[in-house]
């Protein structure tokens, strides 16, 4: 296999590597802790609250159909996830992934939207974690003010911008007691809920729940993909816990592992409560809640009452709050990846000496976020969620890239079993050809304003396509200057494919972008 020659490091599991500066922390959380961090990074509550209401407009009954179709691009996305971490186990994922397999434009393309993600979402989660804290206490009037709300959604990014450089043992503490905070709320509405309806204790407009409700082919095409479009990404951030591979305990099969089991236990929660929320209150009665992120707290009141039904809407709190750090975990580690393998300036590859986390690259992407947050919700709520909305085009563009590249990588190694033709082959494509579909899609559907949260034109389209092809195209201008500053060594690597046993577990896998010829 060949590559251009790259300047080698030490094994990057260890934190006192020979040459003396400081790496990442080897072992420092466990499969455990992985795993909750990518279940926070999807920020459940509060992603379920903002679309569930829209979605059963969209598709009635059907709504967890819906919601498991739109797991199937999740899915086959994270099986490639699973087998790209047995080949290269880079805290900078998507990036690396492509770069060894399609080529270092792509790859810098890629590791660009993933930077770009967490710019965008970062202060839309705290701004809704400080609102509904305000809600939830009753403070209706800070809840209004756009000052009180702005304020402590900085002063929210700054701390939890603080905690992920503070150390990822932290980080999986503080995530794993904040996932029990959303979690069991969630699941007790969705149980007390369902035992009310089946027992005839549910108000007039409930529906005895039904299998039916699960078969997409009761969709037609459009609702279908309107509410996939919707749907997919609230699914987004699993692959938290795949970025923190260089810093996971145990075989390189585990964080990949943990990017799997957490699609699968979202798509169990999603659909276990789009099933309670139809069952309650029929379709007539999400259709209040149309692009209305209250439903689940006004549901858990009806549900649980007044106190209990206060847990569901501290979950949407902790939920929006959790997430608020955890995504920063995926752009900061893209970004030090990134800077390893010289194709960002150098200092965002340092690491603390102290805490062993990317410190520069960290408070970059928490400043950025700070800075990109607060004119946004100046200039109008509706820009923010318009920016928000343009969240979707990144994620479609890396998770598709990473299916292409995972098929790609594999290539040679397809049609030597049925398991690696279907599960890292076939799998992989067919979910990235689903988000580029959604990528498309989503652009057509921006070419007429009146589709953007806003309504606003923007040089005669919405201004979520302006947003999102904008950053791309400012990433693009940015790859272009850095080539032009500094072509070697990163530019000069060529496309590889996977050494033959790779998937057998007869080799090791490949050394980093930094780190030799892989």
């Amino acid at each position: 296999m060949e590559s251009a020659e790259v300047p080698s490091r030490p094994d990057p599991a260890s934190a006192s590597p020979g040459d003396g500066q400081p790496h990442l922390k080897a072992d420092a959380i466990s499969f455990t802790d992985g795993l909750a961090i990518a279940l926070a990074s999807t920020a459940p509550a509060y992603s379920l609250a903002a679309v569930i209401g829209s979605i059963v407009v969209l598709v009635g009954l059907e709504a967890p159909a819906a919601l498991l179709v739109a797991f199937v691009p999740m899915f086959f996305i994270a099986a490639a996830f699973y087998y790209m971490n047995k080949a290269d186990q880079d805290c900078g994922t998507c990036f690396a992934w492509v770069t060894r397999a399609i080529g270092p434009q792509s790859g810098w393309m890629t590791g660009w939207a993933i930077c770009v993600t967490g710019i965008l979402v970062v202060g839309s989660l705290a701004d809704v974690a400080a609102s509904s804290f305000f809600d939830l206490i009753g403070a209706d009037g800070l809840m209004n003010s756009t000052a009180a709300v702005t304020s402590t959604a900085v002063l929210l990014m700054v701390i939890m911008t603080g905690v992920c450089v503070w150390g990822t043992e932290i980080s999986a503490n503080l995530q794993k007691f904040l996932m029990v905070l959303q979690i069991v709320p969630l699941i007790l509405f969705v149980v007390v809920a369902l035992v009310k309806v089946w027992g005839g204790d549910a108000p007039a407009g409930s529906v005895d729940p039904s299998l039916a409700w699960l078969n997409p082919f009761n969709i037609s095409a459009g609702a279908l993909s309107g509410a996939m479009l919707l749907a997919v990404f609230i699914y987004w951030g699993w692959e938290s816990a795949v970025n923190l591979n260089e810093e996971t305990e145990g075989d390189v099969d585990k964080p990949g592992l943990a990017g799997v089991i957490s699609t699968t236990l979202l798509l169990i929660t999603y659909v276990g409560v789009a099933f309670a929320i139809v069952a309650w209150g029929g379709v007539a009665g999400a259709e209040q809640f149309d692009d209305d992120a209250t439903i689940l707290a006004t549901y858990a009141k009806e549900v649980l009452g007044g106190t209990l039904g206060l847990l569901v809407l501290l979950s949407v709190v902790v939920s929006a709050l959790a997430s608020t750090q955890t995504t920063i975990l995926p752009s900061s580690r893209t970004s030090l990846s990134m800077a390893r393998a010289e194709a960002m300036p150098h200092a965002f590859g340092e690491i603390s000496g102290r805490f062993f986390t990317p410190v520069v690259s960290t408070v970059t992407i928490g400043a950025l976020a700070i800075i990109w947050y607060v004119p946004s919700k100046l200039i109008s709520e509706n820009f923010l969620f318009d920016s928000l909305s343009a969240l979707s085009l990144m994620i479609a563009f890396y998770y598709a890239m990473t299916g292409y590249a995972c098929a790609f990588y594999y290539r040679r190694e397809l049609f030597k079993s049925v398991k690696n033709l279907l599960f890292v082959g076939v799998a992989p494509v067919t979910g990235a050809l689903l988000l580029t579909y959604l990528f498309v899609k989503s652009l057509v559907d921006w070419s007429d304003p009146a589709n953007s949260y806003s309504g606003s034109s923007w040089f005669g389209f919405a201004p979520p396509a302006i947003i999102g092809v904008g950053f791309l195209l400012l990433g693009a201008i940015l790859l272009f200057v850095w080539r032009r500053h500094q072509e070697e060594p990163f530019f000069k690597l060529r496309r590889q494919t996977a050494d033959p046993g790779l998937l057998d577990g007869k080799l090791e896998p490949a050394a980093t972008l930094t780190g030799g010829d892989g």
